[in-house]
């Protein structure tokens, strides 16, 4: 079984949004998931309400040290991905989470606070070793603020391979999609939303591993193949934002 955990220290990053939209779309691919919440406001929890029951659950655990073994328990029962959506700041079920995990995703939202934010974060995933990328989202097609944030990720490639690809762009479908205890994918399956949370998925899934025949995401927007490209040219000196280990 493979666990993502999506973290942040700043709230409002979209992680939760995130994790349905990547819950569905591995659904989509194949796999058997659950969905494991550790923020206290409940909103992972109150969408699965709202689908009246549909696959997939989710489950809250507040516990730090419940962590390990009902990930253990799923695994043992033939669940082959765990999404675990945390809450804002760093708490101790965070850290639990991000311990037990394969992969460590840390969205941002394009600004200089929200990337500031993710240094703790980037601090657990290296001292428990653990791969980590950060996910751009809730961005916009184009503008100053998307290469702001390219800009301030800075050198992509002096910490590996660590910047998502598509990012992904601020619609109401999510939120819409959310409201209505969907995924973005199920609300406007045929939507540019919807397109960007499977193209996440299979950034992932290679991430994770896994042998994926399908086509590189397709980036919505040339103006983000540039922003795509700055993460690999900003200069060094900007990386000052991610602690080194």
């Amino acid at each position: 079984m493979h666990t993502i955990v999506l973290a942040t220290q700043k709230g409002g990053s979209g992680k939760t949004t995130l994790a349905i939209g990547l819950a569905l779309a591995a659904t989509e691919a194949g796999h058997t998931v659950r969905l494991i919440e550790t923020d206290s406001q409940a909103t992972l929890s109150n969408w699965q309400r709202r689908r009246a029951g549909s696959e997939p659950m989710v489950e809250a655990i507040h516990v730090a040290d419940r962590i390990e073994q009902r990930l253990q328990s799923l695994s043992e029962s033939g669940v082959t991905l765990t999404i675990i959506d945390t809450a804002g700041g760093l708490a101790a079920a965070t850290t639990s989470a991000i311990r037990y995990s394969d992969l460590c995703l840390i969205p941002a939202r394009p600004s200089i606070a929200d990337i500031e934010a993710t240094a703790s974060t980037v601090q657990t995933a290296r001292a428990w070793n653990k791969p980590f990328a950060f996910v751009l989202n809730q961005t916009p097609i184009r503008g100053q603020r998307l290469t702001g944030a390219a800009t301030a990720l800075g050198d992509a490639a002096s910490i590996g391979d660590v910047v998502a690809q598509p990012f992904v762009v601020m619609r109401n479908d999510h939120q819409d999609a959310l409201g209505a205890g969907l995924a973005v994918s199920e609300y406007a399956p045929f939507g540019k939303s919807a397109d960007e949370i499977r193209g996440l998925w299979q950034w992932v899934a290679v991430k994770l591993g896994e042998d994926t025949t399908a086509d590189e995401p397709a980036v919505a927007d040339e103006t983000l193949e540039t922003a795509s490209a700055m993460f690999l040219q900003a200069p060094t000196e900007t990386i000052a934002v991610v602690p080194a280990a």
